[in-house]
This record gives C-alpha cells, sequence and structure tokens, in this order.
C-alpha cells in the first residue's frame, strides 16, 4: 500500500504542474495571449497613425477641390495652375536657368 500511495502522491501534482504550466504558457503566447495582444495593439496604433494620415489628406483634398470649384475662385491656385501647366509667368518676372 505505501507504493500505491507513493505513485499516486507524485503522479497528482505532476498532473498539475503539467496542467498549470500548459495554462501560463498559453496566457503569455496563445492566440489571445500577452504577446498576441501585444502585437495587436501595436498594429491598431499603426493602423490609427494611418487613418489619421489618410484623413488628413482627403480633408486637403477636399479644400483644394472647393477651391477649385465653380463657386470660389483661388487667384492664387489659379495663379499656380496657370504656371505648372500652361508654363506663364508674370511680366514682372525674371527667370533663371
Amino acid at each position: 500500500m505505501t507504493r500505491k500511495r507513493s505513485v499516486s502522491g507524485l503522479l497528482i501534482p505532476m498532473a498539475l504542474l503539467f496542467v498549470g504550466a500548459y495554462f501560463t504558457f498559453a496566457a503569455v503566447q496563445g492566440n489571445y495571449g500577452l504577446f498576441r495582444r501585444i502585437q495587436v495593439e501595436a498594429e491598431a496604433d499603426t493602423l490609427r497613425a494611418e487613418r489619421d494620415a489618410l484623413a488628413a489628406e482627403v480633408a486637403q483634398m477636399e479644400v483644394l477641390t472647393r477651391r477649385m470649384s465653380d463657386n470660389y475662385l483661388d487667384l492664387d491656385l489659379l495663379d499656380q495652375q496657370a504656371r505648372d501647366v500652361l508654363g506663364m509667368m508674370r511680366a514682372d518676372e525674371l527667370v533663371l536657368r
């Protein structure tokens, strides 16, 4: 009987140790573990920054579109487009090449 008690006395703590080690490993490196959470948060931060940059770009495009509409005439934008597209310049300007 003493032999049977020592085997079961050793087997149960070892099983509990393996179960605890498995759950600890899963909590740290599993699909929903700490490392995955850190990775997801870093990816979310990157995507938020990209979203904010795209929102700023869209806002800038909306301003430029509004400035080029028929209801609004921006002389600076008109001057810039005339210079870029048509290659024009004012009479009082000097061109250095």
